[in-house]
């Protein structure tokens, strides 16, 4: 009788020792997937990113360019026009602005993408005011 006791205490130890390295590499897998996974939405944020700076360093060289031509041609502006002019490049500024602080911000790529766009939108509208009231 002890002697069948103790081997089904032995048969129990073992298989809660089974059970228990099985879990314990479950969690190692389960917390390396999750640590792989994180990592490599971190890589793919950062290249999205990146290029969003290079987005927002060419908006920022189009409203420079376009603020030199718009300083260059005022005095050839007619009054009636000028503010016009003057309020589609304050609204190009604020435009760029707002992407660079989305993008300081860390808010989602999409999001950062449709202020791309507006900003890109709007140097356009800024470009073709000043061509129209400079000619």
């Amino acid at each position: 009788m002890k002697k069948s006791r103790l081997s089904l205490f032995k048969s129990t130890s073992m298989l809660v020792s089974v059970i228990g390295i099985i879990m314990i590499i479950l969690t190692i897998i389960v917390v390396a997937y999750i640590g792989f996974s994180m990592i490599s939405s971190g890589i793919t944020t950062g290249v999205s990113s990146g290029n969003q700076y290079d987005e927002l360093s060419q908006l920022k060289s189009n409203y420079t360019s376009l603020e030199g031509q718009f300083n260059g041609s005022s005095d050839s502006i007619d009054d009636k026009h000028y503010d016009d002019v003057r309020l589609e490049l304050a609204r190009a500024k604020t435009d760029v602005d707002d992407v660079e602080s989305a993008l300081a911000a860390g808010k989602s790529a999409d999001e950062v993408n449709d202020r791309i766009d507006i900003a890109t939108e709007q140097i356009k509208i800024c470009r073709e005011s000043l061509n129209n009231y400079t000619n």
